[in-house]
Parts: C-alpha cells; sequence; structure tokens
C-alpha cells in the first residue's frame, strides 16, 4: 500500500505572498465555473457559495443549507459539507491566481448542520512547497463567530489550465466559445509554470 499524502505542510514550507493581480481584500470572488455544484450561480440545486477575499492568504465564505442539502432529515449530508470546505479551500488559488486540483481533504464533523443554516466558514493557505499548497479551515454556525461545527484540512496540487481544458468534453468546449462567460476561471493573464 502507498503512503497517502498528508494535508500537514511540512518543514521548510512557506506561506506564499498573494499574486499583485489577485482579487483585493473584501471583494467577492468569481465563481469560476457558472454551473459548479459547489460555487455556480446557474446550478439550480447547487450550493452557491460565496466567498471573499480576506487580508492576507485567507477567504472567508458562505452557503446556506437548503432541503437540497439533507443527508438525515433536516440535517447537512457530510458529502455536501465536504463539498462545501472543498470548494472553500479552492477559492484560495484566486490568491495565487493558480489553477489547482484538490490532492487530498480531510473534514471533521464536530456538530450537525441543520437545513436553514448558514455556514459560516474561513480559509487560509498554511503552506507551500513547489505545486504542492497546504490549506486548512472551519465552519461556524450562527455567525462567523460561532461555535465550530466543522474543520477540515487539503492539499492542492497546481497544474496548467490545459489540464482542464483537455478534459473537458468537445461539445462542451464548443458551447464554451459560444458563451465564455461560463467559464471565468479561464484567464489569459495566468503564468503557470509547474
Amino acid at each position: 500500500m502507498s503512503r497517502v499524502a498528508s494535508t500537514t505542510p511540512p518543514d521548510g514550507s512557506i506561506i506564499p505572498d498573494r499574486h499583485p493581480l489577485s482579487p483585493e481584500t473584501g471583494t467577492q470572488i468569481p465563481s469560476h465555473f457558472a454551473h459548479c455544484f459547489g460555487c455556480g450561480e446557474l446550478h439550480p440545486t447547487g450550493l452557491h457559495l460565496i466567498a471573499h477575499v480576506g487580508k492576507a492568504a485567507d477567504i472567508t465564505a458562505e452557503f446556506t443549507v437548503t432541503e437540497n442539502h439533507q443527508g438525515a432529515p433536516g440535517l447537512a449530508h457530510g458529502g455536501l459539507l465536504s463539498l462545501a470546505f472543498d470548494e472553500a479551500l479552492g477559492k484560495l488559488m484566486w490568491l495565487l491566481r493558480a489553477p489547482a486540483v484538490t490532492a487530498r481533504l480531510e473534514t471533521d464533523f464536530l456538530k450537525p448542520v441543520p437545513i436553514g443554516t448558514v455556514l459560516h466558514i474561513s480559509a487560509q493557505i498554511t503552506g507551500q512547497v513547489n505545486r504542492k499548497v497546504y490549506s486548512e479551515a472551519v465552519g461556524r454556525l450562527n455567525g462567523p463567530d460561532g461555535e465550530i461545527a466543522v474543520r477540515a484540512a487539503a492539499l492542492f496540487v497546481i497544474v496548467p489550465m490545459k489540464h482542464f481544458l483537455e478534459n473537458a468534453p468537445a461539445d462542451y468546449m464548443e458551447a464554451l466559445k459560444k458563451n465564455p462567460h461560463l467559464l471565468t476561471f479561464v484567464d489569459p493573464e495566468f503564468n503557470i509554470n509547474p
């Protein structure tokens, strides 16, 4: 059995500086794809997670748990909560202006999250070594200073943009050419050299 990747930054990792062209502190981070289940405004039953840039290598995010997000009656499904954290932690990549994929995500569920609840997530980059970006987040109930209900840590790996573009179906890419606003993460100024 091979070793599992860790979400703990190794010795020698750094907290990266924000890219000079990253969104400004306090601004809303755009959806990377309008039909994304996590943050897409056009997905009919998605989380519709909204994130804002923090002061350093951090963001805040929130989403409202609806009846579409239930596992047990009246409670958020654990997998959907993990999805929310994957989305929020992934939004940190906007600060680096680097497309990345989730390599590992660990989620701890501390309290149930009822439908109708707004989950407030704060996430931060905890280290970077070359293409590996480490991060962690907490989700709180009843406001940004409320009780912690969920914790998560993740490892992302920076990839070239072609990873996303080459894996999309051909008919989908044709539709995007006609409606480029649906894929906002294709930024011609991204300069990624993995």
